[in-house]
């Protein structure tokens, strides 16, 4: 009973919830992020709240990897666009005013929680309430593969000018300005950047790589930043951008990615932990979760207007479609002042779970729900497109291979040698797109899962398609978007594991394999080439494996 008591105890129960709760999550398709949030809750609603774990820190942590990681995959020059900073603007501003607006009116007709509401406050709040949650958007992203797609980042583009916004806000509460050596730090971070990047080559594959990640984000991106009054987060954002040129870049991200993702439990479950509501704090987290819509909208009406796609818009504006904790760090300062009473604290982190727990499943769904609102989508796009978001006609190409890594690289590479120049690739990362149209490959820009492509290029003219995208939820999906628009020739699909090789098969792909067990074969099959040795190996067709195309 003692045991029970103790802090080790608590910590337990707290591991065992959130495990528990986010495998439930899960199994029924939804993020686990949701279930360490109601996980939080529950422990707050059983008095559990005592542990020893340091889960600030350990949130803190899991924010600015998360920043830093994004940084390493991010175009500065992307920030530029009109659509970025003009559509963060303009979002912002029409946000807080008709937020401000709207709990002014509320104010009026008797809530006790807004009663006495000043327009000040109303204002504070609509600010609060406009950002959108970078945490939340980067892992609904970074879950379906979409971090570099045009929708990605454009999402991902707004969500840094809040922060620079956030910034801003945060100097001006401390009622002091960053220290003047500020000014200097750019130059000091482009001074020491060819240094960075020397040490990356050096650190090697092993535990030093992570480590060097750590060091990058923590100690040259968020300190330097604290030290002259600047927001931590942002220097580990701006850190990762600096050196994200660099060609380990994406091994450093990966080294760091579990880290990053259990680091992120403590966040979500830190909000559970913030306070326990009341039936008015619940009602009124509910109304302002109700304004989601509101939100949303304003988000899918500015990017049409600034020449994007429906879906496109539609994309971006569902992973933003939530409420962030930068709600919660405008409400702990404005109730630490006495700008607002102490129970916003609590009421905000009820309105952001809320605003998890509808977006999770939305954003899950999100291209479902655009392939059934598409014609009606339509009518609110612009005559003229934007440069970026359009359909390129695909020849008389009759392959096509989608996913451009490495697999897909060099399944294109054995494609053209045996089939000639009759065969395309498509990836929705620009960047990747531009590096093999250098290399000499026919690569196009474009999406499987997107419902238009493939109603924009004539089937008519392909043979085959061939998916080779990392992620197997856009292979699913990708094969569920070729079955709808009427393709009958041949769907190849690759795979991690064996059940998901199976599950693309029951979802209607021709042929799937395992591509580490393919790797293996292969790997042989060089050996056994390179050493003069028979392959009989190769007369025997192994279970899931896509026959070769063209020639012997």
């Amino acid at each position: 009973m003692e045991f029970m008591q103790t802090a080790a105890f608590t910590n337990s129960i707290w591991i065992g919830s959130a495990f528990l709760l986010g495998f439930a999550f899960k199994r029924i398709n939804l993020p686990p992020m949701l279930g360490f949030l109601l996980s939080g809750f529950l422990m707050n609603f059983l008095g559990l709240n005592n542990g020893s774990l340091a889960l600030e820190q350990i949130a803190d942590l899991g924010i600015i990897l998360l920043l830093f990681t994004i940084g390493l995959k991010l175009d500065l020059r992307g920030l530029a666009r009109a659509e970025i900073w003009g559509g963060a603007t303009v979002h912002a501003l029409t946000t807080i005013a008709l937020f401000s607006l709207t709990l002014l009116i509320a104010s009026t007709l008797g809530l006790a929680q807004l009663a006495g509401l000043t327009l000040p406050q109303a204002a504070l709040l609509g600010f609060a309430l406009s950002f959108s949650s970078t945490v939340f958007a980067v892992k609904a992203l970074e879950a379906k593969g979409e971090l570099n797609a045009m929708h990605g980042r454009a999402a991902i583009g707004i969500l840094i000018m809040q922060d620079l916004m956030a910034v801003f806000f945060l100097t001006l509460s401390k009622g002091e300005f960053p220290s003047p050596l500020a000014l200097g730090l750019p130059l000091f971070l482009f001074a020491i950047r060819p240094l960075l990047l020397r040490l990356i080559d050096q650190v090697g594959h092993g535990e030093l790589l992570p480590l060097g990640g750590f060091f990058l984000a923590l100690v040259v991106g968020a300190t330097s930043f604290s030290l002259v009054g600047l927001k931590p987060d942002l220097g580990a954002l701006l850190i990762g951008m600096l050196v994200g040129s660099h060609v380990r870049a994406s091994e450093l991200s990966s080294s760091l990615y579990s880290f990053k993702d259990l680091f992120l439990i403590g966040f979500f479950f830190q909000i559970g932990l913030a306070g326990l509501p009341t039936l008015e704090h619940l009602w009124l987290a509910l109304g302002l979760t109700a304004l989601l819509v509101i939100k949303a909208a304003l988000y899918f009406l500015v990017l049409t207007r600034f020449r994007l796609r429906a879906r496109t818009s539609l994309l971006a504006t569902l992973s933003l479609a939530n409420y962030s904790e930068f709600g919660l760090l405008v409400a702990a300062i404005a109730c630490k002042k006495s700008w607002l009473g102490p129970e916003w604290t609590t009421i905000v982190a009820l309105t952001l779970t809320f605003s998890f727990l509808l977006a999770a499943p939305l954003n899950s769904k999100a291209h479902l729900l655009y392939d059934r609102l598409a014609r009606f989508l339509h009518r609110f796009e612009t005559k003229t497109r934007h440069r970026d978001d359009f359909q390129i006609p695909l020849g008389e190409r009759d392959t096509l291979i989608f996913g451009m890594g490495a697999f897909g690289a060099m399944a294109y590479d054995t494609t053209r040698e045996r089939q000639g120049d009759r065969v395309l690739a498509v990836d929705h990362n620009k960047e990747r797109v531009r590096a093999h149209l250098a290399a000499g490959r026919r690569v196009i820009l474009g999406d499987a899962t997107d419902y238009d492509f493939w109603r924009k290029i004539d089937l008519g003219k392909i043979k085959i398609i061939m998916l080779a995208m990392s992620n197997h939820q856009a292979n699913l999906l990708a094969i569920k978007e070729i079955k709808s628009a009427g393709f009958q020739g041949p769907v190849s699909a690759a795979a991690r594991f064996e059940d998901q090789r199976r599950e693309l098969e029951e979802a209607g792909a021709t042929a799937a394999y395992n591509i580490f067990a393919e790797a293996g074969a292969g790997y042989a099959d060089h050996v056994c080439k390179a050493t003069g040795l028979v392959c009989r190996s190769e007369f025997v067709v192994p279970a899931g494996h896509i026959p070769r195309l063209g020639g012997s």
